[in-house]
């Protein structure tokens, strides 16, 4: 699994992304199968006035499922990093467990849409 770190509007330190690459390992670990990538954007929202503002935003894109995307705004980028690690790994564990118990739901409609259209064409 490759996580993707970018920061913007600040320099992104060693202990920031090693805090990150931790947090996110940690939280996916369980799901290293079905996961390839993560991106991960941090930024500074209000620059140096400060206030709540330090933004961590994940997105997970998954195969066959709608992409996961995670918003948290803190005051503290640490704080917001593991609380936006926190919802994703919900998150997360909801959609694969959904998954799991429904393998074949989209495949099933893909397939009665088929006979649907076959169907149609015989009585044509």
């Amino acid at each position: 699994m490759q996580i993707d770190i970018q920061a913007r509007g600040f320099e992104l330190t060693d202990g920031l992304r090693e805090h990150t690459k931790k947090r996110l390992s940690f939280a996916t670990d369980w799901a290293h199968d079905e996961l390839r990538t993560i991106h991960v954007r941090l930024s500074d929202v209000n620059g140096p006035r400060g206030g709540e503002d330090k933004r961590c935003l994940i997105q997970i894109p998954l195969v066959g499922m709608q992409d996961i995307v995670i918003d948290e705004l803190e005051s503290d980028l640490y704080v917001a990093i593991d609380k936006a690690a926190n919802r994703m790994e919900r998150v997360l564990s909801k959609r694969i467990e959904r998954a799991r118990e429904h393998p074949h739901a989209s495949l099933k409609k893909h397939h009665t849409d088929n006979a649907a259209e076959a169907l149609t064409d015989d009585a044509n």
